[in-house]
């Protein structure tokens, strides 16, 4: 009887265990989720977290915080996230293409590896860069640009964010199937950048474009070219360099990442409220006005820009002759 009595007491905790565990599944989230940020306030990267932290809020009733820990490239907040294995869908990260595709050939020790420690949740959309000049400088155009690089060779000089960025590596690719020199002029940020172009001590700059549109008015710089595939929808008058270049494209992204080993039911959670979020009408142009032109897509989507990325950011950097700090 006593054993009988201890098989049914097991029988019952058992039974208890199960079903707490099919109630954690069904009411994810259950607590608090914290999206961490591996760059500083005021970022494209850091404003659009803010944008789905309060929508995901809004829909699930449940807080969700933004928690910026900025350094290393970004290489501090992805390191975070990435030691938080296995993962239960309450930590998450934005991820940048200079993060998880750029940075495993800028540094020789990251602390995470983009592909093994962190699951793809949703591609959040592409960060549009765009190329700016001086006006003090007859440049009006990707043709103009190439023409007088020809002809002043190693005089024209071009700021981006940083070293490796992909601001700075879209430069390299330009100049590399241009045939031209450019000279590099690496800022710790965009606003430097801009600050230096206004000030006409360099000749030209590559740019998100929510750093630059603010200063086109001032008449000191002017906006020729984008660096995507395709025109930018919000301003269609603008050609892309791959229009006088073939084959040029440098694609800044973002995305949502987990830590590995994340429930695949969480992830699927995750992606769907994150998609009603970012298809929503006003935050597409809230994002727009950023820069941001919104995907939305699936985990595989995201799965599939890192994995080109790597390669193509790879293959960059050693054209570049950068060598890894």
């Amino acid at each position: 009887m006593i054993a009988l009595s201890r098989r049914s007491v097991l029988g019952a905790s058992l039974a208890s265990v199960l079903a707490s565990s099919v109630v954690r599944a069904q009411t994810y989230p259950a607590k608090p989720i914290t999206i961490i940020i591996g760059y500083t306030p005021g970022a494209v990267s850091d404003l659009a977290a803010r944008t789905i932290a309060e929508g995901l809020q809004q829909a699930w009733g449940q807080t969700v915080i933004v928690d910026n820990r900025p350094g290393s490239g970004g290489n501090i907040g992805a390191a975070y996230v990435a030691r938080q294995q296995p993962g239960d869908g309450y930590t998450l990260m934005v991820g940048t293409d200079a993060q998880m595709a750029s940075n495993v050939h800028l540094y020789k020790h990251v602390g995470f590896d983009p592909v093994k420690d962190l699951a793809p949740v949703a591609f959040v959309g592409a960060n549009i860069i765009c190329l700016a000049v001086s006006t003090t400088l007859p440049l009006n155009s990707v043709a103009d640009v190439i023409a007088y690089a020809k002809q002043n060779p190693g005089k024209l000089s071009y700021g981006s964010s940083g070293s490796g960025s992909p601001h700075h590596l879209a430069g390299v690719l330009l100049a590399q199937k241009a045939g031209v020199e450019l000279q590099h002029v690496p800022y710790r940020g965009g606003g430097a950048a801009v600050n230096d172009l206004l000030g006409g001590h360099i000749g030209m700059a590559f740019l998100s474009l929510s750093a630059a549109v603010p200063h086109v008015n001032s008449g000191k710089m002017k906006i020729i070219a984008m660096v995507e595939k395709t025109r930018y929808t919000a301003m269609p008058e603008i050609p892309v360099i791959g229009e006088t270049v073939p084959g040029f494209e440098m694609s800044s992204w973002l995305g949502i990442f987990a830590p590995a080993g994340t429930p695949a039911s969480a992830i699927a959670k995750l992606n769907d409220g994150i998609a009603k979020v970012l298809n929503v009408d006003t935050v597409k142009a809230k994002l727009a006005n950023l820069g941001l032109v919104v995907v939305a897509g699936k985990p595989e989507e995201l799965a599939n820009v890192v994995k080109d990325g790597l390669k193509v950011r790879g293959d960059l950097v050693r054209a570049a002759g950068i060598q890894p700090e």
